[in-house]
C-alpha cells in the first residue's frame, strides 16, 4: 500500500500552470497522416577519418547532394556529389544511403531500396570516384550487401544467393560461389531465422587488408517450408520460405574463407556437430585470423574459435557457459596486442565489461556493481580506453562512460539525467549525443572525448513548440508492486486530471525477455496516441514486469522455461493494485500490446479472471510452438524437452477463460509472427463459445503499415477502446 500511496501522491502534483482549454486535441490524422509530431534527427551524419569533418546527405525538392562540413562549427566546406551534376548515363540517381571507401576517395551509392525481410535490402548500387567524377554501376540488377574492399579496388555483393566481387578498375567479376539456390543454399546472406534473431543479414566479411573473404553458407534443404498467401491477383500467390519453428531442423551452417590471390576457398573447422549456431564471425586485427562464434542449440554455451585463413584450422580461445542462456551481441573487440579482447558478460550476475587475455587466460573486470552496461561505443587502442553506455545511475537512464583497459579511471562523460544514445565519430575525438528524458524532446549535440559540448546540431525546437499547442497529460515514472517485486512504471494522466473522479485505465506493455518499455527517454511507446487517449479521459499505465531488462540477470532470467507465466502474473497484479487507487475505476481496466505484448495481453485477458474489461492483441504469438526456434528455444528449450512450459502458457489453450471484450488483430503476410497464431486462437475462442472481435490486414507484415494502414489500424483500436472501456 505504501507504493500505491506514493503513486497517488505523485499524480496529485499539478501537471502544468498553463490553461488547457485553449489548446488543441491530438487527432489520429495528426499522428498517422499529417506528421504533426515528426521528430528531427541528424540525417546522413558520417564523420570522416580525420575526426575533424563530417559529411551529410542534403536534399531539396529537386536535388540531393553529399557535402563536407566542419565537425566543430558545422560550416559547409565543399560538395563532393550532387545528383544533378553527376548522373549515370543521363540517369539521375536518388540516393537512399552512402558510405566511403577506406581511403575516402570513393563513395558507395545505394539507390532504389527494396526490402526483403527486416534487415535485408536490395539496392541498385554505384561507385562514385570523387577525383574523376566517374560512376560505375555494380551489376545491372539490384544486389544485397555491397561493400568495398579495404584496399578500395574491389566491391563484393550477394546476388541470388551467391557471393561475387568486382574489380572497380576493369569491371571484371569473380563469382566466389555457384551453388546458391532459393530455399536451398544461401551464400553470403543469412537465412530468415539468423537475420531475425541474431540480428544481422550480411553474412560475409572482408579481412582487414582485403586478402580474404570469409562467408557463411546456409544449407537449408532440411528446414520445413512455410507458406503464406499473398492476395495479389485473381488466383492468390503462395509465398514459400524456410522458417524453422520450435523444435524443427535448422539450416546447416558452415564458414568458408576465400583467398583473393589464389582464387581458392578453405572450409573452416567448426567441429562435427551440425545442430549448432554460428551467431557471429569477426576478423581479428590480423589479416589471416578469423574469430568464429560457436554456440550450442540450447544457447547456454558459447565458444570462440580462432581460424587460420590459410588452412581453416581452428582452436578454442574462450568458453562461457550459463545455467539458462547466453545472448549474443557485438560487444567484443580484439586489441592490438594480438592476445586479448574486450567483451561483456553476465558472469557476475549483471552485464559488465571485461578485458580477457586468451594467452594467459586472465580476466580483468573493467566495470562492476549492481547495474548493467548497454553497449561498447568505441575503443581507443592507442590511449587504451573503452567508451561505453550503461544504466549505472538508474535502470531507466543511459549515460556515456569511459574506462581504461586496466579497469581504472572510470568516469561519466554525460552526467545529465535521462537517456544518452551515443554515436562515435571516427578517431573518437567526438561523439554525437542524442539526449532526451521522459518529458523533453531529443537534442543532438556534438561532445568531445572529455564530455564537453561543442555545439548543438538539432534541438527539435519546432516539435516542442508544436506540442505546446496541444492538450497533453502529465507523464511521470513511478514504481508499483507486481506479484513479488517493485516494478518500474510510467503513467499518463488526463490533462484535466481530478483526483476526486474515477478514470478508466489502459495498460500498455511489451514484457519480452530483456526488453524495456519504461525508460527516462522521449518518446516512450506510442506516446502521442496514448496522449490522445489521455485527453479523452483515460489513464495510460505501463509497467515493466519480471523478465525485462537492465535489472540484472536474475530478474531477467526468472522467466526461463515458462515464458509468459510470471510476466502475465505481474500485469494482473499491477491491475489489481491500480484498482485500489481512489481515482481508478476498477471495473474499467484494459490492456493492449503488440507482438510479445500481444501474447501478453491475450494471456492476461484469458487467465485474468475478469481483471480486464477489454483487451487488444496485435500480431500476438498464441502458442510458442508456432514461433521460430532460435528465439523460442533460447528461453524455453525445445517442445520435446519442455512440453508443459509450452502448453501451460499458450493463449490458444486458455481460450475458455475469456472474460471481457477482446480485439484480435493481425497482418495476413506476417513473416515473423505468422497469421496462423491468430487463426488458431480464433478457432479455440469459437469452440469455447466466446464472442470476440478481429481485424486482419491483407498482405501486411508484422509492422502492419503502408499507405493508409496505420491510420485505419489505430482508428479501429481507438473506437474499440471507446466502445468497451
Amino acid at each position: 500500500m505504501r507504493n500505491i500511496i506514493t503513486l497517488l501522491a505523485l499524480v496529485l502534483i499539478a501537471t502544468s500552470g498553463m490553461a488547457q482549454d485553449s489548446k488543441k486535441d491530438i487527432t489520429l490524422e495528426d499522428i498517422w497522416k499529417k506528421g504533426t509530431f515528426r521528430m528531427r534527427a541528424v540525417p546522413g551524419f558520417n564523420a570522416m577519418k580525420d575526426g575533424l569533418r563530417y559529411t551529410q546527405l542534403d536534399a531539396s525538392k529537386d536535388q540531393q547532394s553529399i557535402a563536407i562540413y566542419n565537425l566543430a562549427t558545422g560550416t559547409k566546406q565543399s560538395v563532393i556529389f550532387d545528383n544533378n551534376s553527376h548522373k549515370y548515363q543521363g540517369h539521375t540517381l536518388s540516393i537512399a544511403d552512402y558510405s566511403f571507401s577506406e581511403d575516402e576517395t570513393k563513395l558507395l551509392l545505394l539507390t532504389e531500396p527494396q526490402n526483403i525481410y527486416r534487415r535485408s535490402v536490395l539496392y541498385k548500387t554505384y561507385v562514385f570516384d570523387i577525383a574523376t567524377h566517374s560512376i560505375t554501376q555494380v551489376h545491372s540488377s539490384k544486389v544485397l550487401h555491397p561493400s568495398l574492399s579495404p584496399d578500395n579496388s574491389k566491391i563484393a555483393y550477394v546476388l541470388e544467393n551467391n557471393l561475387y566481387y568486382q574489380q572497380l578498375a576493369t569491371g571484371a567479376t569473380t563469382q566466389v560461389t555457384n551453388d546458391g539456390e532459393r530455399n536451398s543454399i544461401i551464400n553470403g546472406n543469412c537465412d530468415w531465422v539468423y537475420e531475425e534473431e541474431f540480428e544481422f543479414t550480411k553474412a560475409y566479411q572482408w579481412s582487414p587488408k582485403g586478402n580474404y573473404l570469409a562467408y557463411y553458407r546456409f544449407d537449408e534443404r532440411q528446414v520445413p517450408l512455410y507458406t503464406m498467401t499473398l492476395y495479389d491477383s485473381l488466383y492468390p500467390t503462395p509465398y514459400q520460405y524456410k522458417y524453422p519453428k520450435a523444435g524443427e531442423p535448422n539450416a546447416t551452417v558452415s564458414i568458408h574463407i576465400h583467398n583473393i590471390a589464389s582464387g581458392t576457398t578453405t572450409l573452416a573447422n567448426v567441429g562435427t556437430e551440425t545442430d549448432q549456431y554460428i551467431p557471429r564471425i569477426k576478423w581479428t586485427l590480423q589479416d589471416n585470423s578469423l574469430c568464429i562464434y560457436r554456440m550450442n542449440r540450447l544457447q547456454n554455451k558459447l565458444e570462440l574459435l580462432l581460424a587460420n585463413a590459410t588452412n581453416g584450422s581452428t582452436h578454442i580461445i574462450f568458453t562461457e557457459e550459463n545455467k539458462a542462456f547466453i545472448e549474443v551481441n557485438d560487444n567484443l573487440e580484439f586489441l592490438q596486442d594480438q592476445q586479448s579482447f574486450i567483451y561483456n558478460s553476465e558472469r557476475s550476475g549483471y552485464n559488465h565489461l571485461y578485458h580477457y587475455n586468451y594467452t594467459t587466460a586472465r580476466h580483468t573486470a573493467l566495470t562492476s556493481g549492481n547495474y548493467d552496461i548497454e553497449n561498447i561505443v568505441g575503443i581507443d587502442h592507442k590511449a587504451q580506453l573503452v567508451y561505453y553506455t550503461a544504466a549505472q545511475a538508474s535502470p531507466l537512464q543511459r549515460q556515456l562512460y569511459v574506462v581504461g583497459f586496466n579497469g581504472k579511471a572510470r568516469r561519466s562523460l554525460t552526467p545529465t539525467a535521462g537517456t544518452h544514445s551515443i554515436t562515435p565519430c571516427q578517431g573518437l575525438r567526438y561523439f554525437l549525443d542524442k539526449h532526451s528524458s521522459l518529458s523533453s524532446v531529443p537534442i543532438y549535440t556534438l561532445i568531445d572525448a572529455s564530455g564537453r559540448t561543442i555545439r548543438t546540431l538539432e534541438d527539435n525546437h519546432a516539435l516542442a513548440a508544436t506540442m505546446a499547442q496541444y492538450r497533453l497529460g502529465n507523464i511521470r515514472t513511478t514504481t508499483i508492486r507486481g506479484t513479488d517485486a517493485l516494478l518500474n512504471a510510467w503513467m499518463i494522466t488526463p490533462p484535466d486530471f481530478d483526483s476526486t473522479k474515477k478514470y478508466p485505465v489502459l495498460m500498455y506493455q511489451y514484457s519480452g525477455p530483456g526488453s524495456q518499455m519504461v525508460a527516462d527517454k522521449f518518446p516512450v511507446g506510442d506516446y502521442f496516441w496514448h496522449q490522445m487517449l489521455a485527453a479523452k479521459g483515460y489513464i495510460i499505465f505501463c509497467a515493466d514486469g519480471t523478465g525485462t531488462g537492465y535489472r540484472g540477470e536474475a530478474f531477467k532470467k526468472k522467466t526461463y522455461l515458462q515464458l509468459g507465466n510470471l510476466e502475465s502474473n505481474d500485469q494482473i497484479a499491477v491491475a489489481h493494485n491500480l484498482a485500489q487507487l481512489p481515482y481508478i475505476d476498477a471495473n474499467r481496466i484494459g490492456i493492449w500490446g503488440w507482438s510479445f505484448g500481444g501474447f501478453m495481453s491475450s494471456t492476461c485477458m484469458l487467465k485474468g479472471n475478469g481483471t480486464f474489461k477489454a483487451g487488444i492483441a496485435v500480431a500476438p504469438v498464441t502458442n510458442w510452438r508456432y514461433y521460430d526456434n532460435i528465439y523460442t528455444e533460447r528461453y524455453m528449450r525445445t517442445p520435446l524437452a519442455n512440453p508443459q512450459g509450452y502448453d501451460n502458457n499458450a493463449p490458444e489453450h486458455m481460450a475458455a477463460g475469456l472474460q471481457g471484450s477482446f480485439l484480435l488483430i493481425h497482418g495476413t503476410a506476417d513473416d515473423n509472427v505468422h497469421f496462423q497464431n491468430s487463426v488458431m486462437l480464433a478457432e479455440q475462442l469459437i469452440q469455447a463459445g466466446h464472442p470476440f472481435q478481429d481485424a486482419y490486414y491483407p498482405n501486411k507484415a508484422h509492422g502492419i503499415s503502408g499507405g493508409n494502414t496505420r491510420l485505419h489500424l489505430y482508428t479501429r483500436m481507438t473506437q474499440f477502446i471507446q466502445d468497451h472501456l
